[in-house]
């Protein structure tokens, strides 16, 4: 198959992100893998749509280190017509889609849509991710999984709610992703809350959260395909991520630690609970980050740390993916076919 990852830029990404890895599964598995960034294609006059497509010079690469260096130092670029890829996997990282970049936010969607205009299998889909570029995506998903939230940009409501908790609040932005602007509002401790709120709302509404007290113990990331937990050769792909002891967050570019994850009965309960929702929205890789009994997160345009599950459980569950991939390909393939047309019987 012809297989295309999207990301926001290129030269941007790292060697060890979860993109890379599973390319190099795929090329591993004889398929023409394919890069774009969101400035590498062009949408031509007779509505076709081109791709100035990278990719590796060898056929084979032993790690993602090797792979991405060659990519970036002496790629193949090749012009593509999108009609002619049999999946794209829409990697965009939000946190890149700012300042001069700002146009990029919304591209890989745009382009996505296009994609499926031609047959083309898109993941995740373009229609789910547009509902999903804000933190609000997750109150679509049923409350008794979620913390107790409320969405504002108000003080008097945030403190309203806070009094009625009677415990810590997290404050983070709607827009917000990799953990940036995310603060903790002490029990009954409001000095610095007009200073925050008046930070936080320059990008649009607050997310005021009830403070989970496992998060002192860190969070779990339990990837989750075709809505179901990411289970290969009897192995959860999972992880935990323990914070620092002066930090709120547990992501491990602000310093977090991982650890291998217990998968309990009641994480696969909240992944039963958001299944039928991620399967309508066609989420077909995510990230949930979970905290006690409660998912915190849904992470859909580039859900990362797959490696960290690899390393920690001795399984490679890239491969588990690009097998659901090549699946996917194979059946869209036969209602593509004109053989698989039957006449209907003549009464």
């Amino acid at each position: 198959m012809r297989l295309v990852f999207f990301v926001t830029d290129i030269e941007a990404e790292k060697a060890n992100y979860t993109t890379y890895r599973l390319a190099v599964a795929a090329q591993a598995r004889g398929h023409s893998v394919f890069h774009i960034s969101a400035s590498d294609f062009t949408i031509q006059h007779d509505e076709t749509v081109s791709l100035m497509a990278s990719r590796v010079p060898k056929s084979t690469y032993k790690d993602s280190l090797a792979y991405f260096e060659d990519l970036i130092n002496c790629p193949k670029v090749e012009t593509l017509s999108l009609a002619d890829v049999d999946a794209l996997m829409l990697r965009s990282d939000p946190s890149l889609a700012q300042g001069a970049m700002a146009w990029a936010q919304t591209t890989g969607i745009q382009l996505g849509r296009l994609a499926r205009r031609d047959g083309v299998i898109v993941l995740n889909d373009p229609e789910g991710l547009n509902m999903a570029l804000t933190k609000m995506y997750l109150q679509l998903y049923p409350e008794s999984v979620r913390p107790k939230t409320i969405i504002t940009q108000s003080v008097d409501d945030i403190k309203a709610f806070a009094k009625e908790l009677k415990g810590d609040v997290i404050l983070k932005p709607v827009q917000g992703s990799a953990g940036k602007g995310v603060f903790l509002l002490p029990r009954n401790d409001f000095a610095n809350l007009n200073q925050i709120v008046k930070s936080l709302s320059k990008d649009g509404y607050i997310i005021a959260q009830e403070y989970l007290k496992e998060a002192a113990i860190g969070d779990t990331r339990l990837f989750l395909m075709n809505g179901e937990p990411l289970k290969y050769k009897g192995k959860y792909a999972a992880f935990r991520r323990i914070r620092k002891s002066d930090d709120v967050r547990s992501n491990v570019h602000v310093g977090g630690t991982i650890a291998k994850a217990d998968v309990t009965d009641e994480m696969l309960m909240i992944a039963d609970a958001l299944r039928p929702r991620l399967i309508m929205d066609g989420m077909f890789l995510v990230g949930l980050d979970l905290i006690g009994n409660k998912v915190i997160e849904i992470n859909v345009f580039c859900p990362g740390g797959l490696k960290n599950a690899q390393k920690l459980e001795g399984v490679d569950f890239t491969r588990a993916v690009v097998e659901a991939i090549e699946a996917k390909v194979r059946a869209t393939s036969y209602y593509k076919s004109p053989w698989h047309k039957i006449q209907p019987a003549t009464l």
